[in-house]
């Protein structure tokens, strides 16, 4: 009997045949099969599309979108047209995953019902080295100061804002209308997070690893340009214009509740010595 699904994967694709196979094999090898794999082909001149319908009948759920090339953000907007599943995560062409990811996705989410993001650890995979994990063993509960921390990495935090290494709600998604800012090369999937968290906080985490990261010189990140420059600049911009005010509408909110509280229990003593 098919698992009902209850996490969408989007995977954004574009030139990358020569890895989808090690991608698709790997979540084959997922010990929680209840999910969607959406494989969205962003104008791909190489065959990823021949390569990827090669593996349509070995998963149960399995879609591909094909469309003209616009770039990782607009690819993982069109695949957001289609969740229809409790959770979501993003993963990239050329990387790959362990067997525990979908587990630990789907898992935390329902052991944390208050929990609105989720995050694991990751290796960093090189052509020509042996991988590494990336940070330290911690995880826990964060709040929504301590997530903003992490996803700009302030104090070197090996979360950081990727997109790939965390699973959202799709509660939230739809309910926000959040998408991925399209005219950006840089950072958008930062953007896109601490958007997220200025909506939805409350995040659970592990650096725990399950995604593997492939650092190959033809990947888009790994191509300067002067674009790229000014993106950053624009990219951090945008970043901390949400988080400043996202914080200053909390301390708001927390000063009227502070003055709400005061007026109550100034009525309630006024009535005491009556």
């Amino acid at each position: 009997m098919l698992q009902v699904p209850k996490l969408t994967i989007i995977m954004p694709v574009y030139n990358t045949a020569e890895y989808l196979p090690r991608a698709f094999d790997a979540l084959l090898a997922q010990k929680n099969k209840a999910f969607k794999l959406v494989i969205v082909d962003d104008g791909s001149t190489d065959n990823s599309v021949e390569v990827a319908e090669k593996y349509r009948s070995l998963f149960p759920y399995f879609k591909i979108i094909k469309k003209k090339n616009g770039g990782p953000s607009d690819a993982r907007n069109v695949g957001i047209k289609e969740l229809d599943t409790p959770y979501v995560t993003f993963h990239d062409g050329d990387d790959w995953v362990d067997p525990s990811y979908t587990a630990f996705f789907i898992d935390a989410f329902e052991k944390h019902p208050d929990v609105n993001m989720v995050s694991c650890g990751y290796w960093l995979s090189y052509p020509d080295k042996k991988e590494r994990v990336v940070g330290h063993t911690e995880g826990g509960f964060l709040t929504k100061s301590q997530t903003y921390l992490k996803l700009t990495n302030v104090f070197n935090s090996p979360m950081k804002g990727y997109c790939w290494n965390k699973a959202y709600r799709t509660s939230v998604i739809k309910k926000f209308n959040l998408k991925f800012d399209k005219d950006i090369s840089l950072l958008e999937d930062q953007i896109f997070n601490v958007k997220y968290i200025s909506v939805a906080p409350g995040v659970y985490y592990t650096q725990t690893p399950y995604y593997h990261y492939c650092q190959r010189k033809g990947s888009i990140i790994h191509q300067p340009n002067i674009k790229k420059v000014v993106d950053n600049f624009r990219g951090n911009y945008r970043v901390w214009r949400i988080i400043i005010k996202s914080l200053m509408k909390d301390r708001e909110e927390e000063k009227r509740i502070k003055k709400f509280n005061r007026v109550l229990q100034e009525q309630s003593t006024s009535k005491e010595s009556i």
